[in-house]
């Protein structure tokens, strides 16, 4: 049951012991049972049981149309060369004009550029129909108070390094405004932009965004190193990358596509590449949604050796990854140091493949609607909540998540305000559910290990949860109706606030409180009356309370459980053997035989 709910129950019952100072011995059981009780049923009213169908979710973006041939062309058939020197470049074609130190682009074509500008800048202005090739071989510029390469006006420009050259941009000062654009990055484009080629390109920007379009920027190869007081890349309609190599530092974003006008746009879209991004603010950040299909990151956003938090901070500016609307990632290696979310969106999350390994010093995923995961491989060894969205979802994938706080957590936001206890007394209302199918899950928490505020429902895969050590929070705890058909599952905590699975289970489902708690790596094993093995696992830390339940444990079994140095055989005269301590059950040694009371 949520924390606010737990907390809130606990004040509410010494309240009412104060009005009535017999309350307890009235009715024969604890005050904060009944108020927990209550609790739950007040919330069922509002629960959606989860029907266990694996769903998907449908991208706005089409993987198959998001670069031309064109971008990733790096030839020319001819080119105008142009020739870089302070106060005597040269230019042997037309369509450029030279002015002191400035270099503009006036007409359609492909030019190739060498040489070094000092404060100077080259400049592409050209009717909005035309294509412009800038082909940089060995180029320096940089310039004072605006960008080294001002796209001023074209339909699409794109930025080809040629094979093994090395190319430096740089902008440094106040950026000062000379028409209506505000011209704020070493590379400044108000049409399209492509980068391409194979060569290197180094940008520096002392006081702005490192490379910035107006509407689609799009990297299909090249070496790139960005170092920016804000963002690294920026492309207001989109970022598509389909290749390269990026290491980033930035002040701000590494990544960050952003168009408050059409809710559409504003998309990253990532098909593959080696990314190292170090970033103040996000590492990679969409106003809509955000894709990954493949690629290589190491990302750090925020301070890096985290520490983690006791509060939500979704407001805050320090996620790896961010979508506004989804977030999908389907293959690729992430790593992630977060001092937020390491994966944050707005919408929904879904994960079907690739290998995660995040650190976070809030919520290893976050979603503020649907969390799904069908695949890859998911370690999370620091975070303050592990998974968390209003549902989740898990039908494959091999998870490990280590949490000071709740493993897997099914709830709205944790805003910590709107009552008198300091929490809000409706906020576990909403349509929760945590539904498992598949998969390997091992959670270590140090609140609850999974935690739905509203159903649970395991129909298959394997759960192993250490749960937690004092007796606030249970390995399993959940506020509308908990349900096993399928899958093994062995959950170790606390007595206090542990929980079994519910009457509508067709699974059976053993729940145990030992005599004395176990230490940390004592083994659990579950065997049935011929000795054979049906689910084992050696928790991390100490517990007291052991949930277990596999495929082969049924109603008119007899099994022994062995947890350390204790073993207690118990047969199952229904489905549900004990109850636990949350709900008014009566905290047996060995657990009453029955359903959850």
């Amino acid at each position: 049951m949520n924390k606010r709910i737990k907390n809130i129950a606990v004040a509410l019952s010494l309240t009412a012991c104060l009005i009535l100072s017999a309350c307890a011995q009235s009715t024969g059981e604890t005050s904060s049972g009944q108020t927990l009780d209550s609790t739950a049923a007040s919330s069922d009213q509002s629960q959606t049981t989860a029907s266990g169908t694996e769903t998907t979710l449908d991208s706005q973006i089409d993987s198959t149309d998001q670069f031309t041939d064109r971008d990733y062309e790096t030839e020319a058939d001819s080119a105008v060369n142009i020739k870089l020197a302070d106060q005597a470049s040269t230019a042997d074609g037309s369509g450029v004009t030279i002015d002191n130190n400035t270099v503009t682009i006036t007409a359609e074509g492909s030019y190739h550029l060498s040489g070094t500008l000092t404060n100077g800048q080259i400049v592409v202005e050209t009717a909005d129909t035309a294509k412009v090739q800038l082909i940089l071989d060995g180029v320096t510029v940089s310039q004072t108070g605006s960008a080294a390469i001002y796209i001023k006006s074209a339909d699409k420009v794109f930025i080809t390094l040629a094979a093994q050259s090395e190319n430096q941009l740089s902008s440094s000062g106040e950026f000062v405004q000379t028409d209506d654009n505000t011209v704020d990055a070493a590379i400044f484009a108000k049409s399209d932009l492509t980068l391409n080629g194979s060569g290197s390109l180094t940008v520096t920007s002392e006081t702005g965004h490192g490379i910035v379009s107006k509407d689609d920027l799009k990297v299909t190869g090249g070496s790139y190193s960005v170092t920016a007081a804000g963002q690294g890349l920026s492309g207001k309609d989109s970022v598509r990358i389909a290749d390269g190599t990026f290491k980033l530092n930035t002040q701000k974003d590494g990544i960050h596509a952003e168009n408050s006008d059409d809710s559409s746009l504003g998309y990253v879209y990532i098909k593959a590449g080696e990314f190292t991004i170090a970033a103040e603010g996000d590492g990679i950040s969409a106003s809509s949604e955000l894709m990954i299909e493949n690629g290589d990151f190491d990302i750090s956003a925020g301070t890096t050796g985290t520490t983690a938090q006791t509060s939500d901070s979704s407001d805050s500016s320090q996620k790896g990854l961010k979508a506004t609307t989804d977030l999908l990632i389907s293959g690729g290696k992430l790593q992630v140091q977060a001092t937020d979310d390491s994966l944050h969106s707005n919408a929904d999350m879904l994960i079907s493949g690739g290998e995660l390994q995040l650190q976070s010093g809030d919520d290893g995923l976050h979603a503020d609607n649907d969390l799904q995961i069908s695949g890859g491989t998911l370690s999370i060894p620091e975070s303050y909540e592990g998974l968390e969205g209003a549902s989740i979802t898990i039908s494959g994938g091999e998870i490990t998540v280590t949490a000071s706080d709740d493993g897997l957590n099914a709830a709205g936001d944790n805003d910590g305000s709107g009552s008198l206890f300091g929490g809000d007394m409706f906020s576990a209302s909403g349509d929760y559910s945590i539904t498992i199918s598949g998969g390997s899950l091992t959670a270590d928490a140090g609140g609850d290990g999974i935690d739905s505020n509203g159903a649970l429902t395991v129909s298959g895969g394997e759960i192993y949860v250490s749960g937690p050590t004092d007796s606030g929070n249970g390995a399993l705890d959940y506020n509308g109706e908990a349900v096993i058909s399928g899958g093994v599952l062995v959950a170790t905590g606390a007595v206090g606030m542990d929980q079994n699975f519910g009457d509508s289970s067709s699974q059976g489902s053993i729940l145990i409180q030992l005599s004395a708690t176990q230490e940390a790596g004592s083994s659990v094993t579950l065997t049935n009356d011929q000795g054979d093995i049906l689910a084992e696992f050696t928790p991390a830390k100490a517990y007291q309370s052991v949930v277990v339940s596999a495929p082969d444990v049924a109603q008119g079994g007899t099994y022994t459980l062995t947890a350390g140095e204790e073993s207690q055989t118990v047969t199952l005269t229904e489905t549900i053997y004990g109850s636990g301590s949350e709900s008014g059950g009566m905290g047996n040694g060995g657990g009453m035989g029955g359903g959850r009371r």
